[in-house]
């Protein structure tokens, strides 16, 4: 798909996560307090394997999104606190269960759960969190945010398993690429927003709203993650440079560098997505291609495409310091680097 690129707005200064991360900071201190609550059992083995990536950092994206469109919605209450530790502990256990899949050495710039503590351990962990996630859901009593959080949940997996079956597959097209990453990526920053308006009990229209926003934002999201595999250094990723590459993956850079490519670059690109070439030389001739072609660049392209449909999908709500930092994750979204 083709995407009309539409420039952001311009700033004097780079985006950042800041105004984010100041709008939600207090809601956030009571989100972390039910994550290490819920996430302790009578297994040690258990809050030592989800402490290790809950822990370990990473951008705490989703739950904040929950939290600031509750802001946006001018929600008073604290029903989201729970709902987004729930949104978080989805999103950990399908870290968790990928890096099974993908045999992950590094997550977040340390060695991944599995490598430390095994599959076995690390797949059982997952599912431990998953239901954890759920007994919150059910405590917050609303059938309607079960219904979204639950079907987002399918999504993803279906995208995570639509994801596999796509995996050296040099064929895949751009269309299927959007879809994979619409389910595994954007179905639970949509989620994560709906929900905000729901538990604000505002209008279908701006649940709708909040959701676009989401969809959209994770879309650029994904879509910046992929081009930074072929682009940034693994210190900045947290996790090994090439990884996608080795792993077969077909990620929109891979995609649009084979479909401009020469005879020749597409017959390196199978051999390399079947498996037969996926040396550290392989690895930078990769690159150099993906850069012959600006693959990189039109990967970020249609990501900034997506993130000014998240922005224009938040138009109809009152300017403020929720909407305004909404915004700016948006524009961040897309500039960022890891």
């Amino acid at each position: 798909m083709a995407a009309t690129v539409l420039p952001l707005r311009p700033r004097s200064s780079e985006p950042s996560l800041a105004p984010m991360l100041a709008l939600t900071a207090t809601a956030m201190n009571s989100v972390n307090a039910v994550i290490l609550e819920r996430m302790q059992s009578e297994i040690p083995l258990i809050p030592a394997l989800a402490g290790h990536l809950i822990a370990g950092g990473g951008k705490r994206m989703r739950p904040m999104l929950t939290l600031a469109g509750a802001a946006l919605c001018d929600y008073q209450g604290a029903r989201h606190h729970k709902l987004a530790a729930a949104v978080e502990f989805i999103h950990t256990a399908t870290l968790l269960h990928d890096d099974v899949v993908d045999g992950s050495d590094l997550r977040r710039g340390k060695a991944a759960a599995n490598i430390v503590f095994g599959n076995p351990a690390t797949v059982l962990v997952g599912d431990f969190l998953f239901s954890r996630a759920f007994e919150l859901m059910v405590e917050d009593g609303s059938l309607k945010v079960l219904r979204i959080l639950s079907h987002a949940s399918a999504v993803i997996a279906e995208g995570e398993v639509d994801q596999l079956t796509a995996q050296r597959q040099v064929e895949t097209s751009e269309e299927r690429y959007l879809a994979i990453i619409g389910a595994k990526t954007a179905a639970l920053f949509a989620a994560a927003c709906r929900i905000a308006a729901v538990v604000a009990e505002r209008s279908d229209a701006e649940e709708r709203a909040l959701d676009e926003y989401g969809r959209n934002l994770g879309i650029a999201f994904q879509l910046v993650d992929d081009a930074i595999d072929y682009d940034s250094s693994s210190a900045e990723m947290g996790k090994g440079k090439g990884d996608d590459f080795r792993e077969g993956k077909m990620t929109l850079p891979v995609i649009l560098a084979y479909a401009r490519g020469t005879p020749e670059e597409r017959e390196f690109w199978r051999e390399a997505v079947a498996g037969f070439a996926n040396s550290d030389d392989d690895l930078a001739e990769a690159v150099q291609l993906i850069n012959r072609h600006d693959a990189v660049d039109a990967t970020r392209e249609r990501a900034r495409h997506f993130a000014h449909r998240a922005i224009d999908a938040i138009a109809a709500f009152p300017a403020g310091e929720a909407r305004s930092a909404m915004i700016e994750a948006a524009e961040f979204a897309v500039a960022r680097r890891y």
